[in-house]
């Protein structure tokens, strides 16, 4: 599925850009003379956007004369543009091996994995099935491509895209990093079935019947 700005269509595209770069929000003037496209047109695009909570009505701009309706993106909206956040966080673990040494390091992302699923909420769900669905859906948020899974009575979830794979081939314990947040995420013990940097086509994980809630991963 496409996630970001390529789920939209060009005209699209090109005014959710044309609202990440208006400070104070633009009318629907300012969109028409930028885009090129009819009013009604850029109401139509816009009302899509409300109704999907990625643009907002915003404060007119005092002019003296009648006031004009503004938009600008919500917090949701500026989600869409890609930040890079991998290549920053690849640069960071590989000062930390070169400074702390690969055990120190390892325990250190042991320790963020489970410090980042603790500023998201408990995944809620009643059997295997719909929990790994539910951490499929959370992992592919972190840009993992992650999909539940079904291996004989087992529901597991598989992961396409490591986003630390680079660093695992030459730092394997950069997965404790995966295997923390998703422990802290379940409350269950996650055993690592299938790794890419060991051969595997996939990064995939069965989610073992025991808890670790309570306990450090």
């Amino acid at each position: 599925m496409a996630q970001g700005l390529a789920q939209f269509g060009d005209t699209r595209q090109r005014l959710l850009r044309q609202l990440l770069m208006a400070r104070d929000g633009a009318g629907v003037e300012d969109l028409c003379k930028s885009l090129r496209i009819t009013h009604n047109a850029v109401r139509q695009h816009l009302t899509t956007l409300i109704v999907r909570g990625l643009v907002q009505r915003v404060q007119p701009r005092a002019t003296g004369g009648r006031p004009q309706a503004r938009y600008a993106l919500t917090v949701e909206g500026r989600e869409l543009f890609p930040r890079n956040y991998g290549a920053i966080a690849a640069a960071l673990i590989s000062q930390l091996l070169e400074r702390v040494g690969e055990p120190e390091t390892g325990a250190m992302l042991q320790e963020l994995g489970a410090t980042v699923a603790a500023t998201q909420a408990p995944l809620q769900a009643d059997g295997g099935e719909a929990l790994a669905r539910a951490l499929a859906q959370r992992l592919d948020a972190l840009g993992y491509e992650a999909v539940p899974a079904r291996h004989g009575d087992d529901w597991q979830v598989e992961a396409f895209n490591c986003v630390f794979h680079g660093l695992a081939t030459q730092h394997p314990q950069v997965c404790k990093f995966d295997l923390a947040y998703m422990e802290a995420a379940t409350g269950r013990r996650i055993h690592h079935m299938e790794c890419m940097i060991r051969g595997g086509h996939v990064c995939r994980f069965k989610l073992g019947p025991e808890s670790v809630r309570g306990t450090t991963a």
